[in-house]
């Protein structure tokens, strides 16, 4: 008899009621980083109430037909992995200039657009790149990745960033309560249990809340049971140069973050990236953005919060985060269900985030462990990536006085960090070795310089 070839996790399909689980999970983890970027381009332009809410639930429907492209994906469009969408917050400084300097919505969208189309056709050439992101430069990312987005759990476990009562002890003791149910499920609790940690503590967390009145459901009562976004709602595209170019900048950037993103779940779901399944996400990423300028949202990207939660609870299925997407989509066309995830308060999420997050941070010191640093420049290479990535992170106005297009790449951690990673591993392990270098021993017999073979033995028996 002719037996079956084994199922790769990352294609395992999970009973229904684990679906629902891990899906719910990946949801809570993104919602409050989702819905941001939409608040915060929505309040700079004065949008109205109505309006803004218009907005949330478009930007969720729209996250779970990414999610669902990227995840099930179809022809040459979707990575396969899985890898929750949402919008990016590298556009949203170019957005709020465009829309408050007189073009509004309408030149937001048709900038959207154009940027969509451009990361559609760029995609095959970034997965040509590829070659240049060895252990090296992918742990260096990983790590990066996780720590640019510790600062996004401490606001969150602080009360939110701008709250009136942000840093009050009782936030903090609210986001170590679920921290510790989190790590206590993980540690005690059987399996299955365990591999929904993040899901039982907010769960907990959220009833603790509620009777010591950090939340409320008043909103849920006011929001609608059925919403449909209908495209260009904010009336047609306008397609202006500047935008556009600013916006194109936005789209490099986020093709860095989501080949980071990507290079992460690979490793850690062990189907590590190729150059056509790279160029296939890419390619879905610029669709999801088409998509989004034309039903009145903003461009997607992989995102990163979710990487840690694949991490920490080693669940590799696709089709978990597909449900996940399936989700979304009902939570854009339910406004009801959304106000009720948009009530769990900040501290909750921020106990879980610190974990999560952390995970990612983690994941990139393990890909790292593989790599040979004796030697050789690799060292350095890890410091200064690192240095650069965290600069804009812990010091944000650090590069208020460059110009638009260099703030939009830099003040990302995760984009800045990466291109340094790849322009030293190219500069210590690519070019030739200054004066024959490489043939010198150092006093215990390892040669200096070398850099290369040390990254390409790690590749093929580290990892």
């Amino acid at each position: 008899m002719a037996s079956t070839a084994p199922v790769h996790p990352v294609d395992e399909v999970p009973p229904v009621r684990h679906l629902a689980a891990f899906g719910l999970q990946h949801v809570l983890a993104m919602y409050a980083g989702a819905v941001a970027v939409p608040l915060i381009v929505g309040g700079a332009l004065k949008l109205s109430p109505a309006d803004l809410a218009y907005l949330i639930t478009a930007d969720l429907l729209v996250c779970g037909i990414a999610t669902l492209i990227q995840c099930v994906g179809f022809w040459r469009f979707g990575v396969r992995l899985p890898i929750m969408q949402g919008c990016t917050f590298a556009a949203v400084s170019p957005m709020v200039l465009i829309g408050t300097t007189g073009g509004g919505l309408p030149a937001i969208y048709g900038s959207v657009i154009v940027a969509g189309l451009a990361i559609m056709l760029l995609a095959p050439v970034f997965g040509k790149l590829l070659r240049f992101f060895p252990p090296l430069v992918t742990g260096t990312v990983i790590l990066i990745i996780g720590v640019s987005l510790l600062p996004v759990a401490g606001n969150w476990a602080a009360g939110g960033a701008g709250s009136e009562d942000f840093g009050a002890p009782k936030n903090l003791a609210l986001a170590a309560f679920v921290l510790a149910t989190v790590l206590g499920v993980q540690r005690f609790a059987p399996v299955f249990l365990s591999r929904i940690a993040v899901l039982i503590g907010i769960a907990v967390g959220l009833a603790v809340a509620v009777p010591l009145g950090f939340t409320d459901f008043g909103g849920v009562e006011d929001a609608s049971w059925l919403g449909v976004s209908t495209p260009f709602h904010f009336g047609a595209p306008v397609f202006e140069i500047s935008a556009i170019v600013s916006m194109l900048v936005v789209a490099l950037v986020t093709m860095t973050e989501t080949t980071g993103d990507f290079i992460a779940v690979g490793e850690m779901t062990g189907r590590r990236i190729e150059p056509r399944p790279l160029a296939d996400g890419l390619r879905a990423d610029g669709l999801s953005t088409v998509l989004g300028g034309v039903f009145n949202t903003f461009p997607y990207t992989a995102y990163a919060q979710n990487v840690g939660l694949v991490g920490m609870t080693r669940v590799r299925s696709r089709w978990v985060v597909a449900a996940a997407g399936g989700m979304l989509v009902l939570l854009g066309l339910l406004p009801k269900l959304g106000a009720v995830v948009a009530a769990i308060p900040a501290p909750v999420l921020g106990g879980a985030g610190l974990v999560m997050f952390g995970t990612v941070a983690a994941s990139g010191v393990r890909t790292l462990a593989a790599v040979d640093f004796w030697g050789n420049h690799n060292l350095t290479v890890v410091a200064v990536s690192v240095a650069v990535g965290v600069l804009p992170v812990g010091v944000p106005t650090i590069y208020d006085r460059f110009p638009d297009w260099f703030q939009t790449i830099m003040h990302s951690g995760i984009s800045a960090g990466c291109l340094t990673a790849v322009v030293l591993n190219l500069l210590f392990n690519h070019l030739p070795a200054k004066g024959g270098s490489a043939d010198i021993a150092e006093p215990g017999g390892l040669p200096v310089g070398g850099g290369e073979q040390g990254v390409q033995k790690s590749r093929e028996e580290g990892v």
